[in-house]
């Protein structure tokens, strides 16, 4: 009985193999898969499919996504131990300290010239060009705070910085470098109170007038659902944080066709583009999906 089972079982495996099929829970041709490693946030889930239906539109690859990765930390381990063949947007500053364990650098033009050496010379992959945006730290006002006051940049604030309230993570508040103290040296002022905040509801706080500059995300389209203003960092305080897509050689040299995509794709989403995608998938409640396909039929697949 026992054999003629196992007979049973090796002639059922032997027909999936000469029909060509995967038996289930494994992958086919991995030459002809290409794996997009994707962070928890929908700026990373928008940016990983507008890569995928770029690919799935010039090419004959199939794409698997690789969704939820925790941290950029996480994404780099899973590129480095061929886990993924792309991760879909990392970020200049968060890897210079984190992956890299190097100084923060205000230029954001050496900042990626560090980035795209160290990525190439330490663990042969390429970090491209920027989308074009910066998801960095952000001062944020009301659109009337600004009006009333001609706020534009961050040292516009310092006429009226002790008469208003500054909402912030506590981590901020205490950390070294670019944390508040190094805020105060480099921008000559300090707030007439500093509150300590869950970074979730600083934009709640603001809008609603219980906080009258919060830090925020400068992407995030929450600034948009509340018609909040993210003043520019005129002294460079905050490092750059630009996001650019990150690829192993060894998979760009077999499909050199994903290397065009990928350089496609440079330059072509601003700061005020990236959370204009954000708010549509995180407030408007659009699949991420559906936010890179519009997206992306408005450019017409950038051909």
């Amino acid at each position: 009985m026992k054999t003629a089972l196992k007979n049973s079982l090796l002639l059922l495996l032997s027909t999936f193999l000469l029909l060509g099929c995967s038996l289930p829970g494994l992958s086919g041709n991995a030459d002809n898969t290409v794996r997009i490693g994707t962070l928890t946030i929908s700026e990373s889930h928008v940016l990983g499919h507008i890569i995928r239906l770029m690919i799935e539109h010039n090419t004959d690859l199939k794409v698997e996504m690789i969704e939820n990765l925790g941290s950029s930390i996480v994404q780099h381990k899973a590129l480095t131990d061929n886990q993924v063949d792309i991760t879909a947007v990392r970020y200049t500053g968060t890897d210079l300290s984190g992956v890299l364990k190097m100084d923060p650098v205000s230029d954001p033009n050496k900042a990626m010239e560090i980035v795209q050496r160290e990525f190439e010379e330490r663990f042969d992959q390429t970090w491209f060009d920027s989308y074009g945006f910066s998801n960095t730290y952000a001062f944020t006002v009301t659109k009337e705070l600004a009006d009333a006051n001609q706020l534009k940049t961050v040292s516009d604030v310092k006429s009226i910085a002790d008469e208003i309230s500054l909402g912030v993570d506590n981590s901020w508040l205490k950390r070294k470098g670019d944390g508040y103290q190094g805020f105060i040296e480099t921008y000559g002022y300090e707030f007439g109170e500093a509150f300590p905040m869950q970074t979730g509801l600083v934009y709640q706080a603001v809008s609603s007038g219980k906080m009258d500059v919060v830090l925020a995300y400068s992407t995030d389209g929450r600034l948009k659902a509340f018609d909040l203003i993210a003043l520019e960092d005129d002294k460079h305080f905050f490092p750059p944080y630009e996001g650019s897509p990150v690829a192993r050689n060894d998979f760009l040299a077999k499909h050199p066709e994903v290397r065009e995509i990928l350089q496609k794709l440079s330059g072509k989403i601003s700061t005020d583009l990236m959370t204009e995608l954000n708010y549509e998938a995180d407030v408007q409640k659009k699949e991420p999906a559906i936010v890179a396909k519009d997206f992306l039929e408005k450019n017409n697949y950038f051909e």
